[in-house]
């Protein structure tokens, strides 16, 4: 009797760990795993709202891929502003990291807490303030290029360029923060001996930045520029918000239509689920090509 009662207590043991972990791997099923799967079927089928559904191979991907020009155009514009939107940001948050790791700065927790700010900030919150300087007629930014620089007004969301550019502006002003605060975690882990032995051996400041700070730091700068590349493929609230919803589709020229934002507006205001479906699996396979030729450039040299 005690030997079945101690095999039960060691089995119960071993058995502990899964059962805590159960309701992740539970959520994960239903919630995950499930609708990726169902997502998979759907992106084979003519799947409408409401309307009969027709087994079609891979004709929703030859479609997207042959003469779909919208996802094109999408896949165009997420790319570009993938580049000045969220790659740019990059280029900002490491100088603005390296400063802040000096302690001799005052206030440091103050300008943590500011930079960090605009990420927690509701995004049509951030959007409804930016429309307002983005404003034709009454928007600063206009105000301030047409009575101080004297040139003339920029169409923000009216016109192609500016459409990106505003929408790139918006995004730096998100998310260089966030990206501040990862980098500046990745420069406490530097060992302060390092920069210790450089400054003995004549070492500026600049030059101790390029000879051990970029380079120690690299497998930080490789896991926010991949975070970077997912996220500029899933741009979708601020072009919605700014440009006027599924009725505009990007603004004029379709110049804010991403494919995150094509994606949404194929499935939920078209109701063409199967086509919706194909261009989320093509927008993966773009994502996991992109984030292959990233690792290759980062690691290179190695």
């Amino acid at each position: 009797m005690k030997l079945v009662k101690s095999r039960l207590f060691v089995n119960s043991g071993k058995l502990a760990p899964y059962i805590f972990i159960s309701p992740f791997i539970i959520s994960f099923l239903v919630f995950g795993l499930y609708p990726m799967g169902y997502s998979i079927t759907m992106s084979f089928w003519k799947w409408t709202a409401g309307g009969p559904q027709e087994f079609r191979g891979f004709d929703n991907f030859v479609k997207l891929l042959t003469s779909d020009p919208y996802f094109k155009l999408s896949l165009w514009n997420s790319f570009v502003l993938m580049i000045f939107g969220s790659g740019l940001q990059h280029l900002f948050a490491i100088p603005l990291a390296i400063i802040l790791d000096d302690k001799s700065i005052k206030g440091r927790d103050f300008f943590k807490l500011t930079f960090f700010l605009p990420y927690i900030t509701s995004v049509v919150s951030i959007v409804l303030i930016f429309s307002q300087l983005y404003d034709e007629n009454y928007g600063w930014l206009n105000y301030i290029i047409v009575n101080v620089l004297g040139q003339d007004k920029v169409r923000w969301v009216t016109e192609s360029v500016p459409i990106k550019t505003s929408i790139s502006i918006m995004l730096n002003w998100q998310f260089i923060g966030w990206n501040t605060l990862i980098y500046l975690a990745g420069l406490q882990s530097i060992d302060e001996s390092l920069y210790e032995a450089a400054e003995i051996d004549g070492a500026t400041k600049i030059q101790q930045v390029f000879s051990i700070t970029l380079p120690l730091l690299k497998p930080v700068i490789f896991f926010t520029l991949t975070l970077s590349i997912i996220g500029g493929f899933q741009i979708f609230e601020q072009p919605f918000v700014l440009l006027g919803g599924y009725e505009k589709m990007g603004g004029p020229g379709n110049a804010g239509l991403t494919s995150a934002f094509y994606l949404m507006a194929t499935g939920f205001s078209y109701g063409r689920y199967g086509k919706a479906s194909a261009i989320a699996w093509l927008m993966f396979i773009v994502v996991i090509v992109m984030n292959i030729l990233h690792k290759k450039i980062v690691h290179s040299d190695e």
